[in-house]
């Protein structure tokens, strides 16, 4: 609400200054001869359009900022630095959302589990793992179709299939690892090479002054800003996925050990 009324309010200020300018002009226009008066009523509107002309040159935001520096800094080292955030991010949200999709409430097939053992044998628990998603039905599953083999082997079935599944949901971080450390790198690559051609420039001109290493300084600093920013983003994206990781962990763990109880239970009935 705040920035409407901002914008409401710009545009009344920059209405009303072009309204003044505008009744100066059409004052002043039938009239050959201007008076001391009208001169510096024209010159005050004027004065009041060169304040605001910059006004709509100023819009477009962070977006249209961000495209400028963008521009700024050398599409040459600027695009792969952007390459790295877009598909930094796309594995990020596809991991979020598998993860998402994977959760399961271990409690809740414990019981289901348990109370269809109870009513159909451990075939009747297989067809709940079978009809859940996600990993830990999964390891259910596998743990429960070697019942006849023992509870050993239920055991280790259970933790090889855990491990395997522990892979699955850590698919694609090491790329996203890779990107968080080769977005700065490339800022710094960029840094290093808009260093060297300031010293170039300054070796063709023979003297040092701002105008002629400011450019190559200029690409070599934004560069750097978007690759720490671009490594930034997609190191919080990482950290939140291992955490969802490292409590799924732990509820498999927990669950696991919960159905070798509900096995052990079963089995001395």
């Amino acid at each position: 609400m705040k920035k409407v009324f901002a914008i409401l309010s710009i545009v009344a200020i920059f209405s009303f200054g072009s309204a003044l300018h505008a009744s100066a002009q059409d004052t002043s226009a039938p009239q050959t001869e201007q008076t001391a008066g009208n001169d510096t009523a024209v010159a005050a509107a004027q004065a009041m359009e060169q304040v605001e002309a910059p006004a709509p040159a100023q819009g477009g935001g962070m977006h249209k900022a961000l495209k400028q520096k963008f521009i700024e800094g050398s599409p040459a080292w600027m695009a792969p630095i952007a390459l790295c955030l877009i598909i930094g991010l796309a594995l990020c949200i596809e991991r979020i959302i598998y993860l998402n999709l994977a959760s399961t409430n271990t409690k809740k097939l414990l019981d289901d589990i348990d109370q269809a053992w109870a009513k159909g044998g451990v075939q009747a628990a297989m067809e709940v793992c079978r009809n859940t998603r996600g990993p830990v039905a999964s390891i259910f599953y596998q743990g429960l179709s070697r019942y006849d083999e023992g509870i050993d082997v239920v055991e280790k079935a259970v933790a090889s299939y855990g491990g395997v599944q522990l892979g699955l949901l850590e698919t694609n971080l090491t790329w996203i690892s890779l990107f968080i450390a080769i977005s700065p790198s490339l800022g710094f690559l960029g840094t290093v090479i808009g260093m060297i051609e300031a010293f170039d420039r300054i070796q063709q001109v023979g003297d040092i002054s701002a105008t002629v290493v400011a450019g190559g300084i200029k690409v070599a600093l934004l560069t750097t800003v978007f690759g720490l920013i671009v490594a930034m983003v997609l190191q919080v994206f990482y950290n939140y996925i291992l955490t969802i990781i490292e409590n799924m962990t732990n509820d498999m763990e927990d669950s696991s050990i919960s159905l070798l109880d509900i096995i052990v239970k079963h089995s001395k009935k």
